[in-house]
């Protein structure tokens, strides 16, 4: 069972207003409730959005359902938050529809003693909210963060910084989106939170917002399945076509099926073979997504028809690797 909480919260009945935050809840709930294939990734997200004088979500609505988030052991429970972010000495709040001070909001500590004693497996908490860096932090300037195995928070920024908007949307979420929609897959297709991470810190300037990321996992859960950048069982094929890391595959013209009229007229270049063809194509592939490079030569191409080599690149041995060891 994967279950997630998705809130966005525009309107605020004391606090001034957002205009983004449940356009970013729509976005991250249709991300997530189904992988790129279709079939259901999240099964029913609950989505609690602020719109309106009559349409909000008070702190004790917010608060029961993240204690209802967590409360059974669920292969995932993924909680998102888009709003008003407040803090001061005794550490963050979220800012339900009803926050006055700021401090009457859902506190960091309460969400993060109700993810750290669930006994779900995987428990992800992302937050696009000002001081969003202070979740899991005792308090304001504290060193030491309380995270127990099986939870990762990734926040929109640090507990001193404001999470900004663009275009309507969250900067920080607007790359969530991205990075769930594909940005952020391996070659198979998983997006995990630490590639969610990667992405999003990538895609930031060192002047910009700094995203937060916390995590005690053994191993990273995927969020969702991408479509992957070339077929599983043509990725597998690497360990039949490279006999082992380091080595350097022959080429010669009988791989390409492309030539002049005059390289088909000269009998010293090698008519093109069924069966190099089709591993060449794979090659070309594996090109594709930096998997194998051809050796002394711009192109495939020319490697081909000038009898070189190719290699497996760092990442081709990488997944070289993991193929033959049955990992993938």
């Amino acid at each position: 069972m994967r279950k997630a909480l998705i809130v966005g919260i525009d309107h605020y009945e004391h606090l001034k207003p957002l205009r983004g935050c449940v356009n970013d809840a729509h976005s991250v709930y249709a991300a997530l409730e189904r992988d790129a294939d279709g079939t259901v990734n999240f099964t029913n997200p609950l989505m609690l959005t602020g719109t309106s004088s009559t349409s909000g979500v008070d702190r004790s609505e917010l608060r029961e359902a993240v204690r209802e988030l967590f409360r059974d052991d669920a292969e995932i429970a993924l909680f998102y938050f888009s709003g008003h972010g407040h803090i001061d000495e005794t550490g963050g709040f979220l800012c339900a529809t009803d926050a006055d001070s700021g401090d009457d909001g859902l506190s960091l500590s309460e969400v993060m003693t109700l993810a750290n004693q669930s006994p779900a497996t995987n428990r992800i908490i992302i937050l696009d909210s000002c001081h969003s860096g202070a979740a899991a932090q005792v308090a304001v300037g504290a060193a030491q963060a309380d995270i127990r195995e099986g939870v990762t928070i990734l926040s929109a920024s640090t507990a001193e910084q404001y999470a900004m908007e663009t275009g309507g949307s969250g900067v920080f979420t607007s790359l969530l989106v991205d990075a769930l929609n594909g940005a952020a897959s391996n070659l198979v297709g998983d997006i995990t939170p630490g590639s969610v991470y990667a992405h999003i810190d990538q895609s930031l300037g060192p002047w910009q917002q700094r995203p937060v990321f916390k995590t005690n996992v053994k191993t990273f859960v995927s969020l969702r399945k991408a479509n992957p950048p070339i077929a599983l069982a043509e990725l597998q094929q690497i360990t039949a076509i490279f006999s082992a890391p380091g080595v350097q595959l022959p080429l010669d013209p009988s791989f390409e099926p492309s030539r002049s009229a005059e390289q088909t007229a000269d009998p010293s270049i090698p008519p093109p073979d069924p069966i190099n063809m089709a591993t060449f194509r794979t090659l070309q592939n594996y090109v594709k997504v930096n998997l194998v490079q051809p050796i002394g030569a711009v192109h495939m191409y020319y490697a081909a028809m000038e009898s070189r080599s190719c290699e497996l690149t760092v990442l081709g041995e990488h997944y070289w690797n993991l193929i033959n060891q049955r990992l993938i």
